[in-house]
């Protein structure tokens, strides 16, 4: 995988392109053929901390992110991360709720 950062975006108001906000473009494999992504440090660093919890190398979870998606590759792999963190919450919040829910005990 190579990666070509893309230039600069222009600041956005009232924070600008951080670190974590600027495109980066890298080439990867999928089916065999090479294609370029295009997205922003953040969800790469995402992808990578995806991929490796599932202990799968990034291209392999990228491919599955495509053989699922209906669009754009990019947004498929937001989306793909946006859900896969948004369960990972909802996990972590449900003990906490249903322990809220518990009458305390009498004793």
């Amino acid at each position: 995988m190579t990666e070509n950062p893309v230039p600069p975006q222009p600041a956005a108001p009232g924070g600008g392109a951080a670190g974590g906000a600027q495109i980066r473009k890298r080439s990867v494999k999928i089916a065999g053929h090479s294609t370029s992504l295009s997205l922003e440090g953040i969800f790469w660093d995402a992808l990578k901390e995806v991929a490796a919890g599932r202990g799968l190398s990034l291209n392999a979870l990228i491919e599955e992110i495509d053989r699922g998606r209906g669009g754009n590759l990019s947004s498929a792999v937001r989306v793909y991360l946006l859900q896969h963190y948004r369960a990972a919450a909802r996990s972590e919040a449900e003990p906490a709720s249903e322990a809220q829910a518990q009458p305390p005990d009498p004793t």
